[in-house]
């Protein structure tokens, strides 16, 4: 199924993958009022339905964004409220890139309406999806997995000092998920040599993983942040690297893998 902001793929396993930060697409109306600098999208999570090329494969079910977080962020609160207190973080509609650089030229920020109707015409059609088809899965297996793939450069100063870990798994501190499932994530990316991984550090799920994520009621949801430098250029040209990939993707396999037989357990318990 397409849409015109979102694409939705079906398949049999319990389990959703969301992309909400892989769409590029910018409405020709925003992008007249964008400067260079924004129209180059370098903050998208590039590459990513490259990089699970296998989760069609499995039989995942799947929803990708097609619009650039710039027009809307997906994985944020739609009232704004901050997913990390006291950390640096970027508005709804953000108003500078990830280097701090404007996304709007001067005057041409959106107001407080225009947020507004932006959440009803991008944000609200891509979560009631989601809602949707979580609690499809639900009532077709008795439960639901949430997978959230997000990925970043790997030095970025104003969100995390030094260079991030490779592998970012989340479960918003154990409350989106059955409490084996994120140390079962975590020694999955760790059982898979020369990469670096942890559990709950910077990134611990955004908007998605905290809101959809419901072990009580048999919704299971996780995050992975992944750096960058794992599987593309970080250097400007945002190229996919198939060498790169070609390393890392065993083990995103196998963290996908443990989360579906983690889930099946916790389905069962």
């Amino acid at each position: 199924m397409t849409d015109f902001t979102f694409l939705c793929e079906r398949g049999p396993l319990p389990l959703l993958v969301s992309m909400p930060h892989v769409g590029t697409a910018l409405p020709p109306e925003l992008a007249a009022r964008m400067t260079p600098a924004a129209l180059q999208v370098a903050d998208t999570d590039w590459h990513l339905p490259h990089l699970y090329d296998f989760l069609q494969g499995m039989g995942a079910n799947m929803l990708v964004a097609l619009n650039s977080r710039y027009v809307i962020d997906l994985n944020r609160d739609p009232e704004g409220k901050s997913l990390y207190p006291g950390a640096n973080n970027t508005e709804l509609c953000p108003l500078t890139t990830f280097e701090f650089e404007p996304v709007y030229l001067p005057g041409q920020e959106p107001d407080v309406a225009e947020v507004e109707a932006r959440v009803q015409r991008y944000w609200k059609p891509y979560h009631v999806k989601l809602a949707e088809e979580l609690a499809a899965l639900k009532a077709k297996h008795g439960y639901a997995l949430l997978f959230d793939a997000h990925s970043i450069k790997s030095v970025l100063p104003r969100f995390f000092d030094g260079r991030l870990w490779d592998i970012n798994l989340g479960t918003g501190d154990g409350a989106s998920a059955a409490p084996a499932i994120g140390p079962a994530l975590l020694a999955a990316a760790e059982s898979v040599p020369g990469y670096s991984a942890v559990l709950n550090g910077r990134f611990k799920g955004g908007y998605i993983t905290r809101a959809y994520g419901d072990p009580a009621g048999r919704v299971h949801a996780a995050q992975l942040e992944l750096s960058w430098r794992v599987y593309m250029d970080e250097g400007g040209s945002f190229a996919f690297d198939e060498a790169l990939a070609a390393g890392v993707r065993p083990l995103l396999r196998r963290v996908i893998d443990t989360f579906i037989e983690e889930g099946v357990r916790a389905g069962r318990a």
